[in-house]
């Protein structure tokens, strides 16, 4: 027997200690050590794979003597399922919300029935794993379900072509006895079941960078110390090459009209046993795999012997292996999961390493459509909602059981956070990865300090979004806003305000209630600091009393080096020009790594936040922000709230903290592959949670982006810890150029109305959170339709304070 402290570090467990398993009887504390050994690779989440299975051909040239897939062929029924077939089950699980499409088939069935190579030739190919690979292709390209093929034993060109139309492979090893294909063992009459050739395909799709997925068949006739050998013999290729991904522990199930019709089935004891010796075998970072299905009395005993995966459950089709046994209903393994103290989560037929290292283990053009799939752990959606988008019906994942047991850690990071404490890098993460009725703590959490420190009214201000140019030098990989000449065709045309338009758009604003409006920009290259300062003396010439929210640092930064001057005198001079306050955007992720892949040419961290800190030192307020969901994951996310707060802990000039959530839709990266398509639900809302909790009490207004989350977004955002609206905008550029459907303005009586929905009181606010003019309220419930806007085209050199006009 060895415990878990067997184990320091993750360390592998000797070959020797391993062998002795095999006389190891003290099942229970086995499954504890292999629990402690899981809960330390993959924490409180169990996941499930929602799939189609395809079983494109069931004949095969083995005859293995438990097996109903496979069968000789039949008079009236087709060797192959057609193309049309193919598509149809595949769309069909794409309208249901699944993610994979499994893929299954026997082994090489045109080298044994004339039937098959008919159909075959037929239907345009000469093997059956040409025709996988354009069916693959097809259900990829047309669904954008993910492939996992399990094709039988091949060479490592068969998986190299494969692994351009699919997200990952596998091959059950079931056994390494080579007895059990003598005669009379359950693989006699089976080449492809021969142990050395199943071990030849393991390691052939190592050699070929394949994401694999194998397994041991338990219960045919195999020793304990047999089933010990084969994990070894896994462990080692997968130390070798680095590509095993997940493990299956299935256990037989006998199946009349086969020659093991009456064998003894394993029990549930054998099966616990197997599964504990596999995981104190593979240690933490694999995932070890128990088909639901086949053990349905023993899901919570599974998870308590250390499995931390479901494998595939189909919500479309049945078990063809199997199909004696259905799925369970994803709510019931939810609840059978929660049961064992564990979170059931979504995750995509390629585990989140993999993806993590995508140019080394997935094509390039699979990998874009694993990206848009992918959560920022590497897990999957668990909805088809994406920022931006309409909020048409999508399918729910199912609603999260409370689980069994204290969880005093997460209790213990909520503690913190509500007692104002800084909290840990790992313990903000670990916030950020809650799902299910986890997720759901948080969430209460987070509303509940909001309630406690700001109460039950929701603020909002009337203004105006004027973005004065959409010309920029420079090349963010998430912008879909700004341009140069070169990029007409893209969005729209290069245009550049003139000063008369802003002080029309100004004076509009104003008659129509509200009392900001907010100024933001490309870089145009000519641009200097002259012609930020000459808009905002036009603006407080239209309209003294307007506070002007505007100039990101990024913004800030250019035209103080245009005009030769420190930063912190370029601030003191727009606040004599009548500067209000700053937006905090240009922040995306505060982490250099990601913006190196994000916006290279742009501010770094430290650049962000000292010009943030020089404007709160010379009297400017600003917000905060984060932009998320891109090539970013949790830690980063992490980080960028730690600079925040130790930022507003230093000079106290942010009013707010505004998740931004990217829009993917016209991003350049995204269009290019490089990006995910934005946050998941989930992810949005706890953005708006862990913020709460994370930056309190040192910054207590959260505000949701309407722009972003759509009303019924903002609706569910004001439940989690949001306690602000934001801006009703009346000219909303910058989300509709990356693909946004939220509309250009919300109102006032719509603003109002989506906080009622959320239960909640509506309170209308100036920039730094007074109270808004009673004149302007008056004029902002009765407002006129906007007139047509005016967008002159950009010309070489900016119309108003050009570098060229100063000689610069």
């Amino acid at each position: 027997m060895v415990p878990a402290e067997g184990l320091p570090g993750g360390e592998t467990l000797a070959r020797d200690a391993a062998l002795a398993l095999a006389d190891a009887r003290d099942l229970p504390a086995l499954m504890r050590a292999a629990a402690e050994l899981r809960d330390a690779g993959f924490g409180a989440t169990v996941t499930v794979s929602r799939k189609v299975f395809i079983p494109l051909t069931q004949l095969c040239r083995d005859v293995c003597h438990y097996c109903t897939f496979a069968h000789p062929p039949r008079k009236g029924q087709r060797a192959f399922l057609t193309p049309d077939e193919v598509l149809a089950i595949a769309r069909a699980g794409a309208q249901v919300g699944c993610d994979e499409a499994l893929f299954t088939l026997g082994d090489k069935p045109e080298l044994r029935y004339a039937l098959a190579r008919e159909e075959l030739a037929a239907l345009g190919f000469a093997t059956t794993l040409d025709y996988l690979a354009a069916m693959a292709g097809r259900v990829l390209r047309e669904t954008g379900l993910l492939p996992h093929l399990n094709a039988g034993v091949m060479e490592a060109a068969d998986l190299a072509r494969l692994r351009t139309v699919s997200a990952s492979q596998g091959l059950m090893i079931e056994t390494t006895a080579e007895r059990l294909s003598a005669r009379g063992g359950p693989h006699f009459g089976s080449p492809d079941k021969l142990p050395a050739a199943r071990l030849s395909t393991l390691e052939a799709a190592g050699r070929a960078g394949v994401p694999f997925t194998t397994g041991l068949l338990i219960g045919i006739g195999e020793t304990r110390l047999e089933r010990i050998e084969a994990l070894l013999a896994i462990r080692d290729s997968h130390a070798r090459h680095g590509h095993v991904q997940e493990v299956i522990i299935q256990n037989f199930r006998a199946k009349p009209g086969t020659k093991m019709a009456g064998a003894p089935e394993p029990t549930l004891e054998e099966h616990l046993w197997t599964v504990a010796v596999a995981r104190l075998i593979l240690g933490p970072a694999i995932s070890l795999q128990a088909p639901p299905n086949l053990q349905p009395e023993g899901l919570k005993a599974l998870i308590d012997a250390g499995i931390n995966d479901w494998g595939g459950v189909s919500p479309v089709t049945p078990d063809h292996v199997n199909p004696e046994a259905p799925w369970p209903a994803l709510a019931a393994l939810a609840a059978a999961t929660a049961k064992a103290g564990k979170v059931l989560s979504p995750r995509l037929a390629v585990y989140p390493a993999f993806i993590e290292d995508r140019a080394r283990w997935l094509d390039p053009a699979v990998a874009p459509l694993v990206l848009r799939r992918a959560d920022g752990a590497g897990l999957a959606h668990e909805s088809g909602w994406r920022v931006g988008a309409a909020e048409a019906r999508v399918v729910e994942w199912p609603a999260a059981p409370a689980i069994a047991g204290p969880e005093t850690a997460l209790a213990g990071v909520l503690d913190k956070a509500v007692a104002g404490r800084e909290l840990g890098e790992d313990e903000i993460v670990a916030l950020f990865d809650a799902r299910g009725s986890r997720a759901q703590r948080v969430f209460e959490a987070a509303d509940a300090l909001r309630r406690a420190v700001v109460g039950d009214t929701v603020s909002y201000v009337v203004t105006r979004n004027i973005n004065y140019t959409n010309v920029c030098a420079h090349k963010c990989g998430f912008c879909a806003f700004s341009k140069g000449r070169q990029h007409e065709h893209l969005r729209g045309r290069p245009y550049e305000l003139d000063l008369d338009e802003i002080q029309r758009r100004t004076r509009e604003a104003w008659a129509r209630g509200a009392s900001e409006v907010c100024m933001q920009g490309g870089i145009h290259p000519d641009f200097s600091g002259d012609t930020y300062l000459a808009i905002l003396r036009a603006v407080k010439q239209a309209v003294p009393d307007m506070h002007v929210h505007a100039f990101s640092p990024l913004e800030v930064r250019h035209g103080a080096a245009t005009l030769g001057l420190s930063v912190p005198d370029f601030l003191l001079a727009l606040k004599q020009a009548g500067l209000g306050s700053l937006p905090g955007t240009a922040a995306e992720i505060l982490d250099d790594a990601v913006r190196a892949r994000l916006c290279a040419d742009k501010l770094t961290t430290r650049e962000w936040l000292d010009t943030v800190a020089a404007a709160h030192r010379v009297g400017l307020r600003t917000t905060s922000t984060i932009m998320f969901g891109h090539v970013d994951g949790y830690r980063h996310w992490a980080r960028h709230l730690l600079h925040l707060r130790r930022l507003q802990a230093e000079t106290g000039g942010i009013t707010e903290f505004v998740p931004l959530p990217f829009l993917h839709m016209e991003a350049p990266l995204y269009l290019k592959g490089g990006t995910r398509q934005g946050p998941s639900r989930r992810e949005a809302l706890l953005m708006h949670a862990v913020g709460r909790l994370a930056l309190h009490p040192l910054i207590p207004n959260i505000q949701a982006s309407w722009v972003k989350l759509g009303e019924g977004g903002l609706i569910a955002a004001l439940g989690v810890g949001a306690n602000d609206g934001g801006g009703t905008l009346m000219d909303e550029s910058i989300s509709r150029a990356a693909g946004g459907v939220h509309g250009q303005e919300f109102p006032p009586d719509r603003m109002e109305a989506a906080i009622r929905a959320a239960g909640r009181l509506a309170r209308q606010r100036t920039t730094l959170y007074g109270e808004a003019p009673s004149r302007q309220k008056q004029r902002s419930y009765a407002a006129d339709p906007l007139t047509p806007r005016v967008e002159p085209a950009a010309g070489k050199f900016a119309k108003v304070g050009s570098r060229a006009a100063r000689g610069g």
